[in-house]
Order: structure tokens, then C-alpha cells, then sequence
């Protein structure tokens, strides 16, 4: 399921019934260079940006930013793996770094790129049906896995894969909740969000714990229905978000307590998509009604160490009125500057904005491929 919300997938289902007749081409598009200004001095020296691209139009694409160069280049997997004809594949979900490989959750290609994080160059292809998003921990991936065909309302219950990031090959997987979300690690607990999206409104409400030692699910935490991402701050709590029934039960934003596993707080915000950095978790929200037919878009920040939502603002220049559809976030590790994805209409590129993490202005912006959404950063 490429799209955040259900809205979004028969939105993505209609676009591509229209557009399959003129864009069968199934080769990759060229790299493109744009340029930006250089900081040569930035001990982080770059990022790759994964684009989903359209379900069923083989558009996932990878983008690289040379923060040293002040180069911005579009599309560079073709170039670097010019024996794979078909690119990327179909829709690409995820991204991460884990020692010197690059891994892309490619989710409709049902597989796991491992890419070299200097080159691109493809290493290795693992097959992971449905696959979702991916995480890490003493030298082993963690892969979420829908399972079943894409929408199937009996798809069968999903799995956490675990794969050797050394012989890039799975070692084992365990059942979880109805297609699972994203994931995070505290101590020796994977934590997984369920959300039973494929059969509304029966959807799943449950973060599941599973224990590294053992590879077991241990508890199932009660949370809100139809949950998505998760984070985890530095304080042993974690962030989740549930997308509400898009009707009557609205978006909220939950926080777990791992000491305990259970739910310590709520906000009654919508939160499609969020990032921790240090005490601070940078969010924005695109909220759809099929009451109203309209989606709302919102930014927001919320203190993670007293559990607060600030009258802070990360966009001040009003920059975010040009964004019509915002995808991914992140921050710059190091400079503290965040980066957000605009969608725009979800059939045409997309646009990636800089902004300045003291004043919150828009230092920069290059186009992106078709639905730029997760970011992976590279140290020196």
C-alpha cells in the first residue's frame, strides 16, 4: 500500500489506471544534476533521498545530495547499475544506512536493494513479500512485511523479517499484527506499529513487542486503531501515530512508556509523519475527512523531554503555503537543518526543501523525482 492513507491509495489505484497507457516505458529516467551551495565543511557529508514514485509505473527512484559539492543529483541508480533495465522498481518505501551498504525497501517489488553506500552499486537483491520498512540492530535487519496481495482485505497476518546484514540473507521471521508499520528499538525490544489497513473499518490498534533474544512476540500493546509510524525519543518513550478511520475517529498521536508498555499520554493532534531530534519532535499533518472531502495541513512541534506541544514554528517564511502536499521530514543530524518533501500532486516530481534551523527560512529547495519521501544521511 504506497499511499499514507487509504484516501491516498484509491487516489494512487485511479492515477495510475489513467496514466498506464502513456507511460509504459519501463527504463529508468537519466540522472539529472541540480546545484546548491557547497559546505565543504560539513562533517555530514551527504544523503540519499528514495522516491516512491506511482504504484504499478515503476517510477521508485534514488537522489543524492553532495553537501560538500553543493550538488544535487536525481536518478542516480540507473546510472550506477546501468545492467538493471527496469530501475529502482515499484514504489520504494524506505531507506537506511547500516555500515557501508545502503538498504531500499523497494514495497511493490517485493524486495530489499542492498546497494554500496559509496557507489550505489547494487550488491545484493533480497526478496521480502509486501516488505514495508526496515530497521537495525547488532548486525541484523529488521524488515516489516504487509504479506498478501496489495489491498487484500484476508491477507494474512504480517511478519517481522530478520536478515543478516552480513550475508545479506533471512535467518528467520515471526507473525506480528495485519500490516505493519514502521519500527523502533529500545534496548532488546523491537516495537512494531500495526495498522490493519487493508480491511476497514477492522482495523488493528496494536503495537507489538517483540524480544531480540528470543525473536518472540511478548505482548501486544492496546494503543488506537489503523497506527503508522513510530518513533523513540531519548528517554525510553515512544511516538506513535494513528491515522484515525478518516470519518468520526480522528488522527492522534499516542506515547508508550517501555518501562511499562503501556500508554502514558495522548495528543489529540494529527500527526501524518514525525521525526526526534534530541528533545524536540518535528511533525507535520495532512489530515483528510471523507465528511468534509477536504485535507488539512498543519506543522508542529512537540517538546519530547516535558511531553508538551510548543507554539514553536520550523517554517517561518511561509514557504509551507508552497507545499502542497508534504511526504517526508528529517533533520540534518549535525547542522540541525529540516528537510521536508512536497508530493505535490503525486503523478509529477516532486520538491525537496532546506530549512534554516535558527530562523526556520527557507535556505534552499531542488526538484526530486515522483514522491520523495524517506532520507538516509552519510557521515564522513
Amino acid at each position: 500500500m504506497n499511499k499514507r492513507k487509504l484516501y491516498f491509495l484509491s487516489s494512487v489505484l485511479l492515477c495510475a489506471l489513467m496514466l498506464t497507457a502513456c507511460r509504459k516505458d519501463s527504463n529508468p529516467v537519466k540522472e539529472e544534476i541540480e546545484a546548491i551551495v557547497p559546505d565543504p565543511s560539513s562533517a555530514i557529508k551527504g544523503f540519499y533521498l528514495v522516491n516512491e514514485g506511482n504504484m504499478n509505473m515503476n517510477k521508485a527512484s534514488l537522489d543524492y545530495l553532495d553537501i560538500h559539492a553543493g550538488v544535487y543529483k536525481k536518478n542516480i541508480y540507473g546510472k550506477a547499475n546501468p545492467e538493471v533495465v527496469k530501475g529502482l522498481g515499484d514504489v520504494g518505501n524506505d531507506i537506511a544506512i547500516y555500515g557501508s551498504k545502503l538498504y531500499v525497501v523497494v514495497n511493490i517489488s517485493n524486495k530489499v536493494e542492498v546497494l554500496d553506500v559509496k557507489t550505489g552499486k547494487k550488491i545484493k537483491q533480497i526478496d521480502v513479500l509486501n516488505c514495508r520498512y526496515i530497521t537495525f540492530h547488532k548486525g541484523s535487519a529488521y524488515v516489516s512485511a504487509y504479506l498478501g496481495e496489495v489491498g487484500d482485505p484476508k491477507a494474512p497476518q504480517g511478519v517481522v523479517v530478520c536478515i543478516d546484514t552480513t550475508t545479506l540473507s533471512e535467518v528467520k521471521r515471526v507473525e506480528v499484527g495485519r500490516q505493519p508499520e514502521e519500527m523502533a528499538i529500545v534496548g532488546e525490544k523491537l516495537y512494531i506499529a500495526n495498522s490493519g489497513g487493508y480491511s476497514p473499518p477492522n482495523y488493528e490498534r496494536t503495537v507489538s513487542v517483540i524480544d531480540l533474544s528470543t525473536f518472540q512476540v511478548v505482548k501486544n500493546i492496546d494503543v488506537g486503531i489503523n497506527l503508522h509510524h513510530l518513533q523513540a525519543d531519548q528517554y525510553g518513550d515512544l511516538y506513535v501515530t494513528s491515522r484515525g478511520d478518516y470519518y468520526d475517529i480522528l488522527s492522534k498521536l499516542f506515547v508508550i512508556d517501555t518501562k511499562t508498555e503501556t500508554v502514558k499520554k495522548t495528543f489529540d493532534i494529527g500527526v501524518s509523519n514525525l521525526v526526534i531530534d534530541g528533545d524536540q519532535a518535528y511533525f507535520y499533518s495532512t489530515e483528510f475527512s471523507y465528511l468534509t472531502g477536504n485535507t488539512t495541513i498543519s506543522y508542529g512541534i512537540l517538546n519530547v523531554k516535558d511531553e508538551v506541544l510548543t507554539n514553536q514554528k520550523f517554517i517561518t517564511d511561509g514557504t509551507d503555503k508552497s507545499i502542497m502536499i508534504p511526504y517526508g521530514i528529517a533533520v540534518n543530524p549535525i547542522s540541525k537543518d529540516v528537510y521536508v518533501t512536497d508530493a505535490k500532486d503525486y503523478v509529477s516530481p516532486g520538491r525537496l526543501y532546506c530549512f534554516d534551523k535558527n530562523t526556520g527560512k527557507r535556505k534552499w529547495s531542488v526538484e526530486t523525482g515522483d514522491i520523495p519521501s524517506k532520507i538516509a544521511f552519510v557521515y564522513k
